[in-house]
């Protein structure tokens, strides 16, 4: 059995005792939350490889097969979605079961100390269930008016968040875990979630460097139709309102990652 439903189980617990992230001051926007969370690891005896800018997942646990990507996220703000960078969402990377924890806190505390308002731990198939994408950046020299300028073709990935995928789950504590994995006692079965691949998926994309458009090449998806089941859980103690899964479909997400540049362009 994986660690993930005692991991979690800790960290509702750490919230119910109102333990605070301890951020070093107002410029630490990084670093916070991950470090509320390796505290609940110590707490807990686990060892784990330290995480660093590099590292995918943040914490790689020793003794476990399984590893913790953080994901903080500032409330009230952007939390539909977030950057993943260069790490494409997976539930299993090297042989590691990868696990998904998103915490909001307040956007502006009044000083350095402040609570985690809610809490999802979901497995990383619930936000994306190929595990066999290898991501790579390219380049190739030859653009300009000399033919010597390198252009670099570095992907970065944005991904919808647990709190956009399944309604019921902001200001509650929720383990998202796929169907059949085992977990501890104290925690209650909430829902049931289902997430359909789509028909068409995309294998390639052509940017024109003269109209500067971005076109994407879609094929059948050999596993179209085909259903993710997956379980949500409360600890015992919390509310057992229910989670629903919110239709999100390609074009709903491309008219809400728009929506959000748009607006980024007419602040500047």
């Amino acid at each position: 059995m994986t660690l993930v439903s005692t991991i979690f189980k800790h960290c509702v617990t750490a919230m119910r005792d109102n333990v605070l992230i301890v951020r070093e001051g107002r410029s630490d926007k990084e670093f916070h939350f991950q470090n509320w969370f390796k505290s609940r690891l110590d707490d807990l005896g686990e060892h784990y490889d330290e995480p660093g800018r590099n590292t995918y997942p943040d914490f790689r646990l020793v003794r476990h097969t399984e590893g913790y990507e953080l994901k903080g996220l500032a409330y009230p703000g952007r939390d539909a979605d977030y950057d993943c960078n260069s790490q494409l969402p997976c539930g299993e990377h090297n042989g590691r079961q990868v696990f998904y924890v998103f915490g909001r806190y307040p956007a502006h505390p009044d000083g350095n100390r402040y609570p985690v308002l809610d809490l999802v731990i979901c497995h990383g198939s619930f936000l994306n269930a190929d595990n066999t994408y290898e991501h790579k950046n390219k380049s190739f020299r030859g653009f300009g008016s000399y033919g010597d300028i390198l252009v670099r073709d570095r992907k970065m990935y944005v991904a919808p968040t647990p709190f956009a995928l399944a309604e019921g789950t902001a200001h509650h504590r929720t383990l998202i875990l796929p169907e059949g994995m085992e977990v501890d006692e104290g925690l209650v079965e909430i829902a049931t979630l289902k997430r359909c691949e789509v028909e068409r998926m995309v294998v390639a994309y052509n940017f024109d460097l003269r109209s500067n458009e971005l076109k994407t090449d879609l094929v059948p998806n050999p596993n179209a139709g085909k259903e993710h089941v997956f379980k949500a859980y409360r600890m015992e103690g919390d509310p057992l309102s229910p989670v629903e899964l919110v239709e999100r479909s390609r074009e709903k997400a491309e008219q809400a990652f728009q929506e959000l540049f748009n607006g980024e362009d007419d602040e500047c």
